[in-house]
């Protein structure tokens, strides 16, 4: 009898059906395929096959040639940001499945020169690609992806933020294990309550029907358990997957043995059971990553608002979150801008590091568009939407890596330690039981081995904080402290030091208290009017507010030099306001109450009188704090507000003024070289880099838009007053990691040494794991929801 034999395709896995096409002594099952692998071989791409075992999608439909995508009106909804040389765009891919994927897509560039570079969002199958359209266009970006099995799943109503339903693979898997746990669960009932005599024979029917059951579980349903353990192994290490594989393997192997030498019932009603409770397990877990990503993505709005122009002309500042498509609205000197939008009026000088790594600034003309993210480095600008604000594309901008701190969390390094060792030490133990119990009970021995694999689990251990500190992230954006990512909340609840700005932080100006020493003709307060308009600085707010003044003026050549003041141009004379200092002819005399300058011309006018406001939640605050924490104020303001503030902090030493950006920049990196943690508050303007500099940066915001990208958390002016418990929360939550580890040890700890023991079975086990994690999961998310209901904190 002839032997058949099968050949699998080299690249996707699929038997060659066909005529069998080869290359370097590999089968693939079509062109397609064989294209693919000629064009990785040719990028020396050839670790793509190392990772995973035909890891790529079949090539046999046809591909999809794109052609629209050279359309530009088509194209530019798909666009996240373009330039003259750079285009940024982010293809939801549904091929991603594996660590290979990863692999491949960040390496595209090797492929294609024109690709500078590509980043994976694995759990949302997206790659955000950056390339060059003088030398490649979209349509080829598309081509290429499909050629090498990464067709892009393209929407013009824009899927990607839309959080469409996607296909999920593990759905189908789950449906085949439950399958065939609960036919074989059908099938072992005569074994759980005995079967007669004269029945007997049926038994070794049901047991084969049973054992074909197992397959289809395992080598469908469970089939990436051994795919990953497998990867694992080659990479020299053993991750929690070579376990289960291991234990999924012993079960497979003593049913079948079972069987082919009629020594018992074997463990199909386990092995299946297994499998199906793991995918269970997975299943929910992913669900529960998905929940908290959306409801960060889709739900959660920066407390920022930004200034919309009405059909009557006025400005009114409205929240992010209700910004749309055609509104008008305007964008200060130093302000992001906040959604894509066409340039009506004013001079655009856009700083896109924000965007793209690079702080060269970008000259834009008008009609063009100008993509979100953008910062203003010039005057004021009015544009209109043209498309609504993603928060999930503002939320990745602010968490790119060339804003990431170097602080590493001790969570994390045990956590990632703990994981490392855990399957080392749980495969001995399990080695150490079978080795115990062989000379007596090789059965009890097997079940022990196998229990113990299974059971074991240091998923609670692994899920423990970003489940925590994921409900904690969700707690502070419904009391409208929004944070950059989980990490700042660990971060949040090391702070020893606490250190204020006062413009704009602890004071508040109101516009019924400016006044105006000096003579100021109305053409004067005209341009005084527009020359502020430009700027977001809180004191510049203010005196727009109290001059109010309809006349239109051309300014032009508007330039804000942080700290100190702004200079612009108007008929040709320069106009001067900001500091005495910085504004020439100003007198220096220092006075008990704030001052702007302002000269045109080189002939000084006078100064405005700004008569702050403590907030008034800053004594209870600072009183709650002084308890716990060492409490500074930094300034570039005068003293004369220090006999003011100096009664809320524990030395006359702690208040700081005339200090320069790089002053406070510097102050922050002393204390820090002396051991300190700090956390930086300030309004996120003159005090950008030293919100950066500090462990964590907070920008605070009245109703302006003041998103700054070296902050690590944005916090509504009217939530000032609970930055103690909010500070007391983040310990809170640090706890619960804690208490949660503990719950994770003390299970594994009880339940491998039932399974040593051999009083657990592998079944009861499977259950038991999942369930583990449920509990995880629960008891971090409601203990969260109970200590934040102990702080006062809206849940």
């Amino acid at each position: 009898m002839a032997v058949v034999t099968k050949e699998v395709c080299y690249h996707c896995g699929d038997t060659c059906t066909s005529k069998v096409l080869l290359k370097d002594e590999k089968s693939f099952c079509c062109s397609g395929c064989l294209n693919v692998y000629s064009i990785l071989s040719a990028g020396n791409l050839h670790n793509y096959y190392k990772l995973n075992q035909h890891p790529g999608a079949s090539q046999k439909k046809e591909q999809q040639q794109f052609d629209y995508l050279n359309v530009a009106e088509i194209a530019a909804k798909l666009v996240n940001y373009q330039d003259a040389e750079k285009t940024l765009v982010t293809f939801y891919l549904p091929a991603i499945h594996c660590s290979s994927c990863i692999w491949l897509l960040e390496h595209l560039n090797t492929l294609n020169p024109a690709i500078l570079e590509s980043r994976v969002d694995f759990l949302k199958k997206q790659v955000h690609l950056q390339f060059n359209h003088q030398h490649s266009s979209l349509q080829e970006i598309a081509q290429l992806l499909t050629t090498i099995g990464y067709e892009p799943l393209i929407s013009l109503q824009d899927v990607i933020n839309s959080g469409v339903a996607k296909k999920d693979a593990l759905v189908p898997k789950i449906a085949v294990a439950g399958f065939c746990f609960g036919n074989v669960m059908l099938l072992a009932f005569p074994a759980y309550f005995g079967i007669a005599e004269s029945e007997k024979h049926f038994g070794q029917y049901f047991s084969l029907i049973s054992l074909a059951f197992c397959f289809p579980a395992v080598f469908y349903s469970g089939i990436d358990y051994f795919k990953r353990a497998y990867v694992s192994l080659k990479q020299g290490i053993l991750n929690i997957d070579f376990p289960l594989a291991l234990g999924i393997a012993v079960l497979l192997l003593r049913t079948l043995s079972d069987y082919i030498f009629q020594a018992g019932e074997g463990f199909a009603d386990t092995l299946t059971g297994l499998v199906f409770f793991l995918l269970i397990g997975k299943f929910v877990q992913q669900k529960t990553y998905h929940h908290l990503s959306f409801e960060r993505d889709y739900r959660s709005f920066f407390p920022v608002a930004v200034d919309v122009i009405g059909e009557d002309g006025k400005t009114a500042p409205v929240p992010l979150e209700k910004i749309k498509e055609g509104d008008r609205i305007a964008v200060k000197s130093q302000e992001i801008i906040p959604a894509d939008a066409i340039l009506l009026k004013g001079d655009a000088l856009i700083d896109f590091s924000f965007v793209t790594g690079e702080s060269k600034p970008v000259q834009k003309v008008l009609g063009e568009i100008v993509y979100a993210g953008g910062r203003q480095t010039a005057g004021s600008l009015e544009l209109e939407v043209i498309k609504p604000v993603s928060q999930s594309y503002l939320t990745g901008l602010w968490n790119n890596e060339s804003f990431q701190k170097a602080n590493s969390t001790k969570t994390k390094t045990f956590v990632t330690r703990v994981s490392h060792y855990f399957s080392i030490i749980l495969v001995s133990l399990a080695t150490l039981a079978l080795l115990f119990w062989l000379p007596t009970s090789w059965q009890t021995g097997l079940n022990a081995f196998t229990a113990i694999l299974i059971i074991a689990c240091p998923c609670a251990l692994a899920l423990s904080t970003p489940f925590t500190m994921g409900a904690a992230l969700s707690i502070f954006d419904k009391n409208k402290f929004y944070l950059k990512n989980t990490d700042v909340v660990e971060q949040l609840a090391a702070i020893d030091t606490v250190v204020f700005d006062k413009t704009g932080t602890v004071t508040i100006a109101d516009h019924n208290s400016v006044e105006f020493i000096g003579e100021l003709e109305p053409e004067w307060e005209a341009v005084v009017y527009g020359v502020c308009k430009n700027s977001s600085h809180p004191l510049s707010r203010k005196i727009c507010a109290f001059v109010n003044s309809s006349a239109q003026v051309q300014i032009t050549d508007f330039e804000e030099v942080v700290g100190a003041g702004m200079r612009a141009v108007y008929k040709n004379e320069e106009v001067l306001i900001g500091k005495a200092d910085f504004v020439q002819g100003a007198k220096t005399q220092l006075l008990e109450f704030p001052q702007v300058h302002v000269s045109i011309s080189g002939k000084y006018l006078g100064y405005f009188k700004i008569n702050q406001n403590l907030r008034p939640s800053l004594a209870p605050l600072l009183q709650n704090l002084n308890n716990n924490y060492q409490t500074f104020l930094i300034s570039g303001d005068t003293p004369q507000d220090n006999n003011l503030l100096s009664p809320y902090f524990k030395k006359q030493s702690d208040l700081l003024f005339q200090q320069s950006p790089q002053n406070k920049l510097d102050f922050i990196a002393q204390k820090q070289r002396s051991g300190a943690t700090l956390l930086m508050i300030g309004d996120g303007l003159n005090d950008a880099g030293a919100l950066q500099q500090a462990n964590v940066g907070i920008a605070v915001t009245d109703n302006i838009n003041n998103f700054t990208p070296g902050s690590d958390a944005i916090l509504d002016g009217q939530s000032f007053a609970m930055l103690p418990k909010f500070l007391k929360f983040s310990k809170a939550a640090v706890n619960v990691i804690h208490l949660s580890f503990c719950i994770a040890i003390c299970y594994n700890v009880v339940g491998i040494s039932f399974a040593i023991q051999g009083k657990l079975s592998p079944l009861i086990a499977a259950i038991l794991m999942p369930l583990s994690t449920v509990t995880i999961i629960s008891f971090t998310s409601i203990s969260t929801h109970l200590q934040a209901k102990k702080y006062g904190l809206k849940s």
